[in-house]
């Protein structure tokens, strides 16, 4: 399994940006795909999930309404269009798979396969 996250960067406040997760090593298609992030100083924070198919959509209260998740099973690739972005969004982002993503989020830390994640950096 490799997971490869892009597309973070520094912009200022009430911006968008587009992060991408690449994946690779296991059937794409058949896996929830969820976002988490990581604030400096700070534990992982879900941020959203999205079903195999993309029929269905999760947020962390935060995001919502601000955020976007999507996928593309062709290219096995996972989306988060972020909008609006706030200084409290800055944070590395990482992407995970899973087929029971509640017990992914509540274990994030056992989880094997991390990138290296994508620093967006949002100055106020």
């Amino acid at each position: 399994v490799q997971l490869v996250e892009s597309g973070g960067k520094l912009v200022q406040a009430g911006c968008s940006l587009r992060l991408s997760c690449a994946g690779s090593g296991f059937t794409f298609s058949s896996y929830y795909m969820v976002w988490v992030r990581q604030a400096a100083g700070k534990g992982l924070e879900w941020v959203s999930t999205i079903s195999g198919d993309a029929s269905k959509t999760f947020y962390e209260p935060s995001v919502k309404d601000r955020f976007t998740i999507s996928r593309d099973n062709a290219k096995n690739t996972m989306y988060l269009q972020m909008n609006s972005l706030k200084s409290e969004d800055t944070a590395l982002y990482f992407c995970a798979h899973s087929r029971d993503w509640l017990q992914l989020i509540r274990n994030l830390d056992t989880y094997k396969y991390w990138g290296q994640g994508t620093q967006v950096t949002v100055s106020s």
